[in-house]
């Protein structure tokens, strides 16, 4: 018999949906073989508020059936999680987006190796057509925090308008998100801070997070 096949990880099919960031805007991983043990318990699911990051933004856009199934079908049998629900939703600063917007893009189950995870998401938003890394991936951990956050910076042009903005992600036993945060106001990678963009990430997963049940 020849070896298994490859399946791609979790993170990397997550991390796709990240390049719907800049196209909004511009408009308004690993591999293995699959494993079944070593698998968390689920305890926690992912929904979207109506408002997050302490109501700055509103849900404008639910878009949990679209390309959240396209999560759902990309991570189908990735080796690092099981159970897989996603939930994807576009939000904006008190519902104007010629400010800016906030997308989020997560999923619930059970996950495994959650810095694979993490890397393959940055590496999907970061491999989106149209997107350079302007900063590349590091780990952006707040003092204090008990999940670790990474984060990157990328730029997209599209015919005269180029947006900077950075992108944190987080992976823990049962959820795993990538949050892109654009300010049309910045201009360049220089603007951004990534320690704020960290604590911001967050501050919207304790928002999004719920106890199943």
């Amino acid at each position: 018999m020849g070896p298994p096949p490859k399946k791609r990880g979790a993170g990397l099919a997550l991390g796709i949906v990240g390049g719907v960031i800049g196209l909004v805007v511009l408009g308004s991983v690993g591999v293995g073989t699959v494993l079944q043990t070593g698998f968390p318990a689920a305890e926690h699911e992912l929904a979207l508020p109506h408002k997050l990051l302490d109501e700055k933004y509103e849900l404008a856009e639910d878009l949990s059936d679209t390309e959240g199934q396209k999560v759902e079908d990309e991570a189908d049998g990735a080796w690092d999680a099981k159970d897989i629900n996603a939930v994807v939703g576009r939000y904006s600063p008190g519902g104007d987006d010629t400010k800016g917007m906030l997308l989020v893009s997560g999923m619930y189950g059970r996950f495994k190796n959650e810095s694979d995870v993490r890397s393959g998401m940055l590496k999907g938003a970061g491999g989106a057509d149209g997107v350079t890394v302007a900063e590349p991936a590091r780990d952006v951990t707040p003092a204090g925090a008990d999940v670790t956050v990474s984060c990157e910076v990328l730029t997209q042009k599209q015919a005269l308008v180029t947006i900077t903005y950075p992108v944190c992600t987080w992976a823990d036993g049962n959820t795993a998100a990538v949050v892109g945060e654009v300010d049309l106001q910045r201009k360049d990678s220089a603007d951004i801070d990534l320690d704020t963009a960290a604590r911001n990430t967050l501050k919207i997963r304790s928002e999004m997070i719920r106890p199943i049940g």
